[in-house]
């Protein structure tokens, strides 16, 4: 599996890790991208900065959906819809299921996906993964891993 790391010292990296994680989605055709890190680590932040890369209309809402577990920030600049995912509330892949997660999944939307350990066997094979890690300094890591 191919693997693309970043190092985020501040809010001022986030539109190059941003831009990594666009590069590796259309390098690898994903549409999924699965984010993967503890509370605080910084996914929502960085997901802002992909929704405004990707160009999306309500990148300037772009914030946590965990109440809502959905938002809708609109369509990207390649004409597709946006969607930002807060599993976190979510117990099982059959909750997902009953808020019609696979139908946002099967059509032909961007999704990020936060906590996407609720609903693993749902999300599709060529998912991409990024993770990342809060350091001792307060930086973060980013591994951005592609789909095989």
């Amino acid at each position: 599996m191919n693997e693309i790391t970043f190092h985020i010292s501040g809010l001022a990296d986030l539109p190059a890790a941003a831009d990594a994680i666009a590069g590796a989605m259309q390098a690898a055709g994903a549409s999924v991208v699965a984010f993967d890190g503890e509370m605080g680590a910084g996914k929502t932040t960085l997901i802002r900065a992909l929704v405004s890369r990707l160009g999306a209309d309500g990148c300037d809402t772009a914030n946590s959906p965990s109440f809502a577990i959905a938002n809708d920030y609109g369509r990207a600049a390649d004409g597709r819809n946006v969607f930002h995912f807060d599993l976190y509330r979510l117990e099982s892949a059959a909750e997902a299921m009953d808020i019609g997660f696979e139908d946002y999944l099967d059509g032909d939307n961007i999704c990020l996906v936060e906590w996407p350990d609720r609903a693993e066997e749902l999300l599709p094979s060529d998912t991409l993964r990024v993770a990342i890690a809060l350091l001792p300094d307060r930086t973060r890591s980013m591994r951005v891993h592609l789909p095989a």
